[in-house]
């Protein structure tokens, strides 16, 4: 009883330096880091994937940091995987190569962001300090040509990344390192690291119109995030066979109106609970779709195969302004985010 008291209080403290180390960063604007990184992306952000890796280690109880072995690595991301918990990550499949030789990964990296837009993507990721100081010097030593600006771009490229291991992403190219901000960037473009650079720090346009979905999030382990023209293609039913649509046809005449939506966003949230919303052009809007899509989100999954029942118990669906709300509790072994985040998914159609 006493090791059970104990390790439940290990986790509580764990999890207050990790609010508390978090909140001094962001603190200075009163935002949590989740609205900082999504506000601070490049504009033509079409989707979002957040990543909390400090809150990510505390859930999974796993002490880690740039010192920590392979061994340690493998279990944090195991059980990440488990909880579906990482997949909105660009970083895991690189992981124990950036640990080994780059000096940051899921074992000590703060928050990871990635954007995509059709002009490019971008990884930011927010470290430590005295981990981002020592990032250069590694970047020097695996061979990146260092830019004129210490702010600037080190440029790495395809050849170099195939020179060090063949499992690095893409987005390990190009990499910027900024001190001011405790962010270190990445990108499979030059060009499009410097536009990402420009929209950090101000000097460049930034994502609109993801800001309720993600401020209704709060600060969610990890999400995926889309604007509605984005969504309502990825998600779409149009991505299922053709007995699938006509069922989705069927259960939708019966479900009642859906209307396209604007922004959405899926969860993965502190409590273990999933939190799906959609933003609408309307309160009027938002009501009407919170009826039917309650409605769809606990009947079949045409296309996903069995019903969304399987999947998750819904809570509560909400109208509340222009948004739509679903909270859910995933059911035992169901990887809610990671199934759901792409298509066809008929509670999420437009």
């Amino acid at each position: 009883m006493r090791r059970r008291l104990w390790a439940a209080a290990a986790v509580l403290v764990a999890v207050a330096l990790v609010v508390g180390g978090l909140f001094w960063w962001h603190g200075r604007d009163g935002r949590t880091s989740f609205a900082w990184a999504v506000a601070h992306a490049p504009s033509g952000t079409q989707r979002a994937s957040w990543t909390d890796w400090a809150a990510v280690r505390a859930h999974e109880q796993a002490r880690l940091s740039d010192g920590s072995s392979a061994g340690e690595l493998h279990r944090l991301l195991t059980r990440a995987f488990d909880d579906d918990l990482s997949s909105t990550s660009a970083l895991v499949g690189s992981a124990p190569v950036l640990q080994r030789r780059f000096g940051f990964s899921p074992a000590n990296v703060d928050w990871e962001l990635f954007s995509q837009s059709y002009q490019g993507a971008v990884v930011v990721l927010h470290l430590p300090s005295a981990d981002l100081a020592a990032v250069p010097g590694r970047l020097r030593d695996l061979g990146y040509r260092e830019p004129a600006d210490a702010g600037g771009v080190w440029n790495g490229g395809s050849d170099l990344l195939a020179h060090i291991s063949a499992d690095l992403t893409p987005e390990l190219s190009y990499v910027a390192v900024d001190s001011h901000d405790g962010l270190l960037l990445t990108s499979d473009s030059a060009a499009f690291l410097a536009v990402a650079l420009q929209a950090v720090h101000g000097d460049g346009p930034r994502a609109t119109g993801l800001d309720a979905v993600v401020a209704d999030a709060g600060e969610p382990l990890s999400s995926a995030v889309y604007t509605g023209d984005y969504a309502c293609g990825a998600l779409a039913m149009a991505h299922a066979g053709g007995s699938d649509q006509a069922e989705a046809r069927r259960l939708l005449a019966a479900a009642g109106p859906v209307n396209p939506y604007t922004a959405f966003a899926m969860s993965d949230e502190p409590d273990g609970s999933v939190r799906v919303a959609f933003e609408f052009d309307s309160r009027e809007t938002a009501r009407v779709n919170a009826d039917a899509r309650g409605v769809l989100a606990q009947g079949p999954a045409p296309g996903q195969g069995g019903s969304f029942a399987d999947r998750f118990h819904v809570d509560a669906v909400t109208a509340d302004g222009s948004l739509v709300v679903i909270r859910a509790t995933p059911r035992a072994g169901a990887y809610v985010l990671s199934d759901l985040s792409s298509g066809p998914v008929l509670f999420a159609t437009c």
